[in-house]
């Protein structure tokens, strides 16, 4: 082929070729080059895409190993983003109770509410005078003929104060104030155990992210070890290719692609996983909210979350297959 290619080149000046054939000559020289790649990129992505699909079994056993190493995390981090949104939801609906002294007038009563309202980090109030909690306890307890024989009232009003912030660390302080205020006796608030789960949410997110780490890295060994066998089964046809000059990247193209394709084939099956779990999840989610009287609704996986899944789980496979095309490539030359 290369003494044809010296000997066109030696008879095109006694040929003298007509002037409309060198635009052609030189037409297609650079774009036949770029083309001519890209045909054979796309030969071999489909090329790859068949091996597996005609291995069929042996290439949903890797999808399958995939997906469940990419959808365990993925799983965790959209639990992770629910409960904080249940966190927040709760944070919004934050309430703290002022028991007042039982020799509380009605006059002081109104007294430190009106100077409740113009507090600057209170959003509204509402009292509950020591006659309305007695009859709200007698509904509830049932004790009703035992407190109507009692002289005194027992129970102390209450000012329910809503804050106009959602910052734990603000409610606190506004907490240690209203402890302070005259004829005030306790103080009720109730969201320490919030902050407890905020903690543990942010000590959950970073766990979630040291096994993203992991199992990302497993996915790019699976991948890494699958590519390895493939190359020892094709040796013969590698050795083949570079003894017609073949480099070492044009034959370490499709196993490039067969990482890929298992990346973005693992992927894809994770993210149907997810979907089919927060399905299963979302009516049982329902009723307990319902029975809180409230309405939940799951975060679920959105357009942008599936496109980040399936390029982070290809670039993963094609990660994995590099390294070995890398390693293991190279030792096959001709003899």
């Amino acid at each position: 082929m290369i003494i044809d290619m010296a000997a066109s080149r030696n008879a095109a000046p006694r040929k003298k070729p007509a002037k409309a054939d060198k635009p052609k000559r030189q037409k297609h020289t650079k774009p036949g080059g770029l083309s001519m790649l890209l045909r054979n990129h796309q030969q071999v992505a489909v090329d790859s895409l068949d091996r597996l699909f005609s291995a069929a079994a042996a290439s949903a056993l890797t999808w399958a190993m995939i997906a469940i190493a990419i959808a365990l995390p993925l799983f965790l981090f959209l639990v992770l983003q629910n409960l904080q949104q249940f966190g927040s939801n709760i944070d919004e609906a934050t309430q703290v109770s002022l028991y007042m002294e039982l020799d509380t007038s009605e006059a002081e009563l109104l007294t430190v509410q009106n100077a409740l309202n113009s507090h600057p980090t209170i959003s509204s109030t509402e009292v509950i005078s020591q006659s309305q909690a007695l009859e709200e306890f007698q509904a509830l307890s049932g004790f009703g003929d035992v407190l109507s024989g009692l002289n005194e009232n027992p129970l102390p009003a209450v000012i329910v104060i809503t804050p106009n912030t959602e910052i734990l660390d603000q409610v606190r302080s506004l907490v240690e104030e209203l402890a302070t205020i005259d004829k005030v006796d306790s103080v009720q608030y109730d969201l320490d155990w919030l902050q407890r789960l905020y903690e543990i949410l942010n000590l959950a997110q970073r766990l979630t992210l040291m096994l993203g780490g992991l199992l990302a890295f497993g996915v790019a060994l699976v991948v890494g070890n699958t590519v390895r066998l493939a190359i020892e089964n094709r040796r013969d046809e590698i050795v083949v290719v570079k003894l017609v000059g073949g480099t070492n990247a044009y034959v370490a193209r499709p196993f490039l692609y067969t990482g890929l394709w298992y990346g973005v084939g693992g992927g894809l099956l994770a993210t149907v996983l997810v979907l089919l779990a927060q399905l299963v999840m979302q009516g049982p989610v329902s009723q307990l909210a319902g029975l809180y009287n409230g309405e939940f609704v799951l975060i679920k996986l959105s357009l942008s979350n599936i496109f980040n899944v399936l390029f982070l789980s290809g670039f993963l496979g094609w990660f994995g297959a590099w390294l070995s095309v890398l390693r293991h490539l190279k030792a096959i030359e001709p003899r």
